[in-house]
């Protein structure tokens, strides 16, 4: 992730917690190392579970991190929309706009 953008909480969480936040990010390298999902896929499946628990700093995180693994906005909004089934249309439609967050960066 880079450094310029991590969220004030992660920061804050940084210097609070050193210790747990290094293992933290220890377990998220490990866990990449242990199967054969590309980058983008894995973030387009975290995105989800961060769809799921109604996470909107996850799914903003999980955006950003599939766009830099070389996701396009249409394949993290069809990612998202596939949920309508399993989750709802209300879900569906607040993790939509959470997305649009992050697609709007950077646009003024």
């Amino acid at each position: 992730m880079n450094k310029d953008r991590l969220p004030k909480n992660y920061v804050l969480l940084q210097q609070e917690y050193p210790g747990f936040m290094a293992a933290v990010e220890r377990l998220g390298a490990a866990l990449k190392e242990q199967g054969p999902l590309d980058d983008k896929t894995a973030h387009l499946i975290r995105l989800a579970a961060a769809v799921a628990i109604h996470s909107e700093g996850a799914v903003h995180s999980h955006v950003r991190r599939a766009l830099a693994a070389g996701a396009s906005r249409e394949e993290i909004n069809h990612a998202i929309i596939l949920l309508t089934s399993t989750l709802g249309f209300p879900t569906v439609s607040a993790a939509l706009s959470w997305a649009q967050d992050i697609f709007g960066e950077g646009k003024d």
